[in-house]
């Protein structure tokens, strides 16, 4: 490999051709503060638009100064960081991206965690001296169901048009005008929700200020815990667990599961209850739902439509809905978790504890934005009562019980309430790339071959590769798997179906980096895959803690089909536990 030698604030250092002064700096030690930079390497991508100029650097000889995301080192290359220069220009440079921002910190949605915010208070700014430019409230604010948009926050660092349109694919957003007055909108300036959007908010995770947030649905939470006429049930999803203690301190993949729930207990839930057991009920009807479609396959019915596809992630499910409409009948009918245990709870658990549907209040605790989306959906309402009634993402979890001034760190471990908080290991991975699938494996396993799965771990399902193919034998019967997690890999997958690139039995896709462990609604990473890896490995490892790993060992769950549903498949299931697909093609 060719290198070269260069020093940068006097350290000497050899690199291969190629590297940028940013990279060479991060090997050496040297922290440059950065603004429209994002490096992804979970998904092999860097974003270096050289756009927002806070990274300029001094190098010797030159005239001008450089942008140190794009200046490639050349041999003998003398760089300075911190020279005079290079500084007053880096102030210069975050004094003029604030004259043209709104000065409503006290108040925005990501004070604390923006990073013109950060760079205002290394720099020491503390008054714009310069006539400030007065392009600030000319935009109006855009909401949806999950994300709102506040233009005159917009920094222009476009990372969320990159990872809107080239790591998901989607197309919801460009940039528009020159000058101050340019943004990046929603294509030909468009509400969100008449766009492409699928509101996975992949474009939140990435921005660096409060031009893109989500929707906070806490005060509406917190009403309710105080109506004491309403019964608040409360449930979390498996990738909360793996990333609310990072929000306190923890390192990321440290499991709070016990100190979550008791945090939610004294917030005032009335039951707090695991959405993994609803994961579970997921895999007895879309695992019966795929038995079913490879048994009529192997019988030579040419009708069935194979591969099934998960129907698990809101975002996935929105993003074929509006893209892939002639497929609509190819995704597997059942609900996600979240939705399952909606309906669940406000006829079975109602029943149990005699309280009336429209007395009971159905929060559920999600890594995700599009979640919000979700519980809006008009098919998930019951005369107008939603299944689920409000969705907080785990970033809003730990803002609530910080307002509540709960002291997480010393609370006392404790269990989730019974009924419907029972869960297998196969119900933990739903959080995960590749679990669902792996999960709805293990019980389909056993269910076609009518053997015991002895080694439940399917490590060829596993891993952060963005598509990945497996193959898994059912006692002499091939069972072809695909995986793929972001919106922009599974329009592979699925363009490769349409043209027969590829031959699945079954897919499972995840709108998010990572699958769930990457939602919007976790705690910033800012593509720090080390990140996404601690957090996958503490699913695993919850997993493997469990004593029961296999969805339909749950006793609760056989309990409920006893009790109430019946079997999987059956009208009272298909009732509350199925749904249907439309198609809603965005201009």
């Amino acid at each position: 490999m060719e290198t070269v030698k260069i020093t940068i604030d006097n350290k000497h250092l050899e690199v291969p051709k190629g590297t940028t002064i940013l990279q060479a700096a991060k090997q050496a030690g040297i922290k440059i503060p950065t603004l429209c930079y994002m490096n992804l390497p979970h998904l092999s991508r860097e974003h270096k638009p050289g756009s927002c100029r806070v990274c300029v650097v001094e190098i010797k000889g030159r005239k001008t100064l450089a942008p140190a995301c794009v200046t490639k080192c050349a041999e003998g290359m003398e760089v300075l960081t911190h020279s005079l220069r290079a500084m007053n220009a880096r102030r210069t440079v975050v004094e003029l991206l604030i004259s043209d921002h709104p000065k409503d910190c006290l108040t925005c949605p990501s004070s604390g965690c923006c990073e013109l915010q950060n760079l205002a208070i290394i720099m020491g700014i503390r008054e714009i001296t310069s006539v400030e430019n007065a392009a600030i409230s000319t935009y109006r604010k855009d909401e949806s169901p999950s994300l709102i948009r506040n233009m005159d926050k917009c920094v222009m660092c476009r990372s969320c048009e990159t990872v809107c349109n080239e790591i998901q694919t989607v197309g919801a957003l460009s940039a528009i005008n020159r000058g101050f007055m340019a943004v990046v909108a929603p294509a030909f300036e468009q509400d969100l929700k008449d766009s492409p959007c699928t509101f996975c908010g992949q474009c939140i995770a990435v921005c660096p200020t409060g031009a893109l947030t989500c929707v906070d649905s806490t005060p509406q939470v917190i009403r309710a815990l105080a109506d004491e006429k309403k019964f608040v049930v409360v449930q979390t999803a498996p990738a909360v667990r793996a990333a609310l203690g990072e929000e306190f301190g923890y390192a990321p993949g440290t499991l709070v599961t016990g100190k979550m729930v008791a945090a939610l207990r004294a917030l005032g839930f009335d039951k707090v209850l695991d959405t993994d057991f609803a994961a579970d009920l997921t895999i007895m009807e879309e695992g019966t739902e795929l038995l079913n479609r490879i048994s009529r396959h192997l019988q030579g019915d040419k009708d069935v439509r194979l591969p099934i596809l998960t129907s698990c992630c809101p975002a996935w499910v929105n993003f074929f809905e509006t893209n892939y409409p002639d497929m609509l009948d190819v995704p597997s009918t059942a609900r996600s978790p979240q939705q399952m245990f909606g309906p669940i709870a406000k006829t079975y658990l109602a029943q149990k504890l005699g309280i009336k549907r429209e007395d009971m209040v159905v929060v559920s605790i999600m890594p995700c934005v599009a979640k919000k989306y979700e519980c809006q959906r008009e098919e998930f309402f019951v005369d107008g009562n939603p299944d689920v009634d409000y969705s907080l993402t785990t970033r809003e979890l730990a803002r609530l019980i910080k307002y509540a001034n709960i002291d997480f760190n010393s609370l006392e471990d404790e269990n989730y309430d019974r009924f419907m908080g029972e869960s297998t290991g196969a119900g933990v991975i739903f959080g995960v790339t590749g679990g669902v699938i792996e999960a709805a494996t293990r019980t389909a396993y056993e269910l076609f071959t009518g053997k015991e799965l002895e080694n439940v771990d399917f490590h060829e399902l596993r891993g952060l590769e963005g598509i990945r193919q497996a193959t898994i034998d059912f006692d002499g019967t091939p069972i072809h798997i695909g995986i793929a997690h972001t919106l922009g890999n599974a329009r592979k997958l699925l363009d490769g179906i349409k043209s027969g690139m590829y031959n699945f039995h079954a897919i499972e896709i995840m709108a998010c980096p990572g699958g769930c462990i990457g939602g919007a609604g976790q705690p910033l990473h800012r593509g720090d895959s080390s990140v996404l890896e601690a957090r996958m490995k503490a699913i695993y490892q919850e997993d493997a803690n469990k004593v029961i790993r296999k969805s339909h060992e749950n006793p609760e769950i056989i309990t409920l089909y006893e009790e109430f549903l019946g079997k999987p498949l059956s009208e009272k299931s298909h009732e509350l536990l199925h749904t249907c697909y439309f198609c809603h093609p965005r201009k």
